[in-house]
């Protein structure tokens, strides 16, 4: 059992009748294998103690540097299946030092889950869809933690301007509570209906692992056809006929790599392979076109990308390929009437439109359809028969700008100086009109339908906040702090009116600053928890996102990966400056690559932090790149760099890894979670950190980590169960800054 346990001092008295000398050994043997055994049980159970993982040298040397891990045997050399029972051991006794640890805020988390929960509405519904034959909704019921999902004939009802839709002729095509029923996690991943309307296929994950079970139901029996198709990423495309099935498989280090078509009424094992992915290095979705006539069948890097169709209505047919891969050239594409619309950085880093016969759509036949800009950033389009829409940046703000079929282009206009939004459900070929989801700080979400013909804007449905929410009561800005090189970095701000801009406010700070992915000012009822107690909540749109367009992501990735980490921070001190908050009254908060972000931060300026929230940190960032076996690794060298086959890449990776860069210091109270079961940052991660903090602190402050045994990336899965881990953050935070109220 690999928990250090304290020495303990054992006087041993012979009984009466051993007087035989080897007895006395074997007693003597006995007693102290049971006092070791009951020191290090001890040692566990005492959860008001901090456990200790051992120390074990485990040294490997590359490109002539040593890389000492201490805690390399956190990492179960069975993986993917955990079942070292030290390891395991020690997992539950940091969940038992939470648990005590958390205990004493019972009621606070309790106050913060009841607080967040009233915001929610008890029977939410979407938005009614209609989807050819039929109009979908999904909806939860009062105290269930998961959806169902309806349909009614679109012959019998209409969406009206209220969208409410009778409760009577409703058909119940899926109840994901009852799926869920008796496992404690839960996830679906699908939802194909076939051309005929008769069978809906889904992937199911109890175990947050990602490797989903393919299953296809018989919508109105209620009876599933015999067939599980396990190991697949849950997502699947009906042939025309709806005959045919084609969905994607995972290989055994959890790559998406092979695409299968299964024919309904065979054996899965004569599933035919459509397309087998072999460079480690690239994953494969698939993916209908808007016009419903092609499979899409995309492999891709995180900077190169080969996209291949096949027509849905000769399911036997050869895949085509668009444009062969070419290093650093991303594209993907729609079809719309009879031709492709392309969306490439090929020649622009921030994308062009381009169009492509649909019979010969390879690149020599590529014609222009809008120009790239160095001022907008097209993020993504869909192809209607009668329209193309697209989706850019520009400034840093979402836009949406509509092409007609006459060259024609439209823009909707927002009023807001920040927000955020993105495409709604938007299933046919040919609609009237485009819907879209809205939302800013300050403003809940609101689902939009945008006509066309008329370019008039009708709101179907604003966010209710059952418990009330007035946004007059609320201020939002954007502003602007400059970075230690000079480059302003924006920044979203929400906070309560009155709240003192004197620096004796508290401060959470948000960021991710990863991949590209845009870090969005959305509503979120939860932060109001926070905002309502008087801390100014900010979101930092650091290098490494995409918020200002292609080059702000380049600007945070490879080599230029500390701009990240050095944003963050300069965005603290800026807040700082300006009288937002002070040293040592900011929480700070990020998840997954976000988690990096926290381990940078601490390890930088410690100093500045009231707490730490890291939720699934991708901290052992050089171990990782350098194990090409874990099924993300070879498809994030182009994102961290290749250690493995560049000694730069491993010097640049070695300088700023939260777990390597952790020496002997002072370290502010720090909430950490892993899930066992998470392919994505593995539970190795956040414990291997957490071990070695332990070992270095010089301070007093709560270091708590939380692994969730039976879950993946994303934490708990039922909806209340996700809400009281939110409560769970904050009862810490709002304890570590001494706001227990």
């Amino acid at each position: 059992m690999r928990v250090e346990a304290k020495h303990q001092f054992h006087i041993l008295v012979w009984p009466p009748s051993f007087t035989n000398a080897n007895m006395r050994r074997i007693y003597f043997i006995f007693t102290l294998i049971c006092s070791t055994a009951f020191a290090q049980m001890t040692d566990i159970k005492d959860s008001t103690k901090p456990p200790k993982a051992d120390r074990r040298e485990h040294i490997q040397t590359i490109h002539g540097i040593e890389i000492n891990d201490p805690y390399s045997w956190l990492k179960d050399s069975s993986y993917p299946q955990i079942d070292d029972q030290d390891i395991l051991d020690y997992l539950k006794a940091e969940n038992q030092y939470f648990a005590t640890h958390m205990a004493p805020l019972q009621e606070l988390t309790e106050q913060l889950f009841q607080e967040i929960k009233g915001r929610q509405v008890e029977d939410e519904s979407s938005v009614p869809v209609k989807d050819g034959q039929y109009i979908y909704q999904s909806r939860y019921l009062p105290d269930k933690q998961y959806r169902q999902h309806v349909r009614w004939s679109s012959q019998a009802v209409s969406l009206d301007e209220s969208v409410q839709l009778p409760s009577s002729d409703v058909q119940l095509v899926l109840d994901e509570n009852v799926l869920a029923e008796g496992n404690d996690y839960f996830q679906r991943r699908g939802f194909s209906i076939d051309p005929t309307d008769q069978f809906l296929a889904y992937g199911v994950d109890f175990s947050g692992n990602e490797r989903f079970t393919l299953r296809v139901l018989e919508i109105a029996s209620k009876d599933h056809l015999p067939l599980e198709i396990e190991n697949t990423t849950g997502e699947s495309i009906w042939s025309k006929d709806g005959k045919s099935l084609f969905y994607v498989v995972n290989n055994e280090n959890w790559r998406p790599y092979r695409v299968l078509k299964h024919t309904l009424g065979t054996d899965t094992k004569k599933d035919v392979i459509v397309y087998e992915e072999k460079d480690d290095g690239f994953f494969v979705d698939i993916d209908r076109s808007t016009s419903r006539n092609f499979l899409i069948v995309s492999t891709a890097s995180n900077v190169t990308s080969e996209v291949r169709v096949l027509s849905l209505d000769a399911p036997d047919s050869e895949l085509k390929l668009i444009a062969p891969r070419r290093h650093q050239h991303e594209y993907d594409l729609d079809h719309h009437g009879s031709r492709f619309v392309i969306r490439t950085n090929d020649s622009h880093k921030n994308f062009g439109l381009v169009v492509a016969p649909e019979d010969t759509p390879t690149i020599d036949h590529w014609q222009p359809l809008l120009a790239p800009t160095d001022g907008r950033y097209i993020t993504d389009v869909l192809a209607f028969e009668s329209h193309v829409v697209v989706a850019a940046r520009e400034n840093g703000l979402e836009t949406i700008q509509i092409l007609d079929a006459t060259g024609q282009h439209k823009s909707i206009p927002f009023s807001e100086s920040t927000y955020s939004l993105w495409f709604g459900a938007n299933p046919e070929s040919d609609p009237d009109f485009l819907r879209f989801e809205y939302s800013s700080l300050t403003t809940p979400e609101t689902t939009y339908d945008y006509e066309f013909a008329s370019g008039k804007l009708r709101t179907r449905k604003i966010q209710q906040i059952p418990s009330g929410h007035d946004s007059t009561q609320y201020v939002t800005e954007r502003v602007l702090a400059t970075a230690r090189d000079g480059v302003e970095v924006p920044i979203s701000l929400l906070y309560r009116k009155g709240t003192p801009r004197d620096g004796s406010a508290r401060l959470y700070l948000y960021g991710y600053g990863a991949y590209g992915a845009t870090m969005d000012p959305y509503f979120r009822t939860t932060i109001l928890s926070m905002v309502d107690r008087g801390f100014v909540y900010a979101i930092a749109h650091i290098r490494g996102g995409a918020e200002l367009g292609y080059h702000w992501y380049e600007s945070g990735k490879l080599r230029n990966r500390t701009n990240t980490f050095n944003d963050f921070v300069d965005v603290a001190r800026y807040l700082v400056k300006e009288n937002y908050s002070a040293n040592g009254r900011i929480a700070i908060a990020g998840g997954s690559a976000g988690g990096s972000l926290m381990g940078a931060a601490i390890n930088q300026a410690p100093d500045l932090w009231g707490a730490v929230a890291a939720h699934v940190p991708f901290v052992d960032i050089l171990n990782t790149m350098l194990d090409d076996s874990l099924p993300l690794t070879p498809i994030e060298w182009p994102e961290w760099g290749n250690p493995i086959e560049n000694k730069e890449d491993l010097e640049y990776i070695l300088s700023y890894s939260p777990y390597d860069q952790l020496k002997a210091a002072s370290y502010p109270p720090l909430f950490v979670t892993a899930g066992l079961n998470d392919p994505r940052v593995t539970y190795w991660e956040p414990a291997k950190w957490v071990a070695k903090i332990r070992h270095l602190k010089l301070d007093d402050n709560p270091l708590v980590l939380k692994t969730e045994m039976g879950a993946g990336h994303g934490g708990r899965s039922g909806r209340y169960d996700s809400l009281r881990e939110v409560a769970e953050e904050y009862a810490f935070i709002l304890n570590a800054m001494g706001l227990e109220r």
